[in-house]
């Protein structure tokens, strides 16, 4: 999802020589195929999207795979980007790094301040090493590698896999699914009570490419809208796009994880920078992308 609509905003911006690989191409966990990559591309500009994501369930499921998988995946690209010569590297990262009971909104300095949500504690290990490992660079050799972490992100090519998929594009497949069938209600996950932010990819794909150009210093900065809402109130919203006529029934059994995650944008504001697409319009585009695959 990220990796798409980076590359469309940089083809927007008329930039032709752009050097991709599906992760069917180039196996990222890979020591040497991604050596072999970088000596052979030889890139200029690299935007590290890739990792092993999943919800809630994956992340504490697959727990060895999630931070084994993201080490080895930022590791190479990270350090090939130092041997090769890379101008500037951008990686992104994920809000889940904060402390589970941080202050809300996040600000960037509040990174290693306490303890973190256990249920996705290694896909947060793993993207705080990342932070950390190019500040070491950018300290030890003058790499320019930045770090970016954006809030919960939803769009084009979304994962709306049944079990696996973030809340958002979990809910409007759920709501979608109910209206074709004719059911009476939809059943979601927790109290509705925790609070979240979402950006569009597109808005990140944005960001992303301002702070490439623009931004050059250690520490990590935030992306994302500064607004939230509880879980039920995406839910109400999601089921007024999709037009759902049923009721609402929130499943009690099931965890909630964090009570609010509320990123403090102020520092990427202060650069200029600011999201264009509002919440409900970006539903009814991801709805819209999520009908042309379905």
């Amino acid at each position: 999802m990220v990796g798409s609509a980076i590359l469309r905003k940089l083809q927007a911006e008329g930039y032709t020589n752009l050097i991709t690989r599906t992760s069917a191409e180039l196996d990222l966990r890979n020591q040497q195929a991604v050596a072999d990559f970088f000596k052979q591309e030889k890139p200029e500009y690299v935007f590290l999207a890739a990792a092993k994501v999943g919800g809630i369930v994956a992340n504490n499921t697959y727990r060895a795979d999630f931070l084994y998988e993201n080490l080895a995946i930022q590791n190479n690209v990270i350090h090939q980007a130092y041997e090769n010569g890379v101008k500037k590297l951008l990686f992104l990262g994920s809000s889940c790094i904060y402390p589970k009971l941080a202050p809300q909104p996040l600000k960037e300095e509040y990174l290693l301040t306490g303890p973190l949500e256990p249920t996705n504690e290694p896909y947060a290990i793993a993207k705080i090493a990342g932070i950390k490992l190019c500040d070491a660079y950018r300290d030890q050799y003058g790499c320019n590698f930045i770090s970016v972490m954006p809030t919960n992100l939803y769009g084009y090519n979304d994962n709306y896999h049944p079990e696996n998929s973030h809340v958002l594009p979990a809910l409007i497949r759920k709501f979608h699914e109910a209206k074709s069938k004719g059911e009476a209600s939809v059943s979601i996950w927790g109290s509705g009570s925790p609070k979240r932010e979402f950006l569009f990819a597109d808005d990140l794909a944005d960001a992303c490419y301002f702070l490439m150009q623009t931004y050059n210093e250690p520490n990590l900065i935030n992306i994302g809208t500064g607004e939230d809402l509880s879980i039920k109130d995406l839910a109400l919203l999601i089921k007024e796009v999709i037009g759902f006529d049923g009721e609402l029934v929130f499943d009690t059994t099931k965890p909630d994880g964090t009570p609010r995650k509320l990123m403090d944008v102020a520092k990427l504001h202060s650069l200029g920078w600011k999201h264009q697409i509002e919440l409900k319009q970006g539903i009814a585009l991801a709805y819209q992308d999520f009908l042309s695959k379905n």
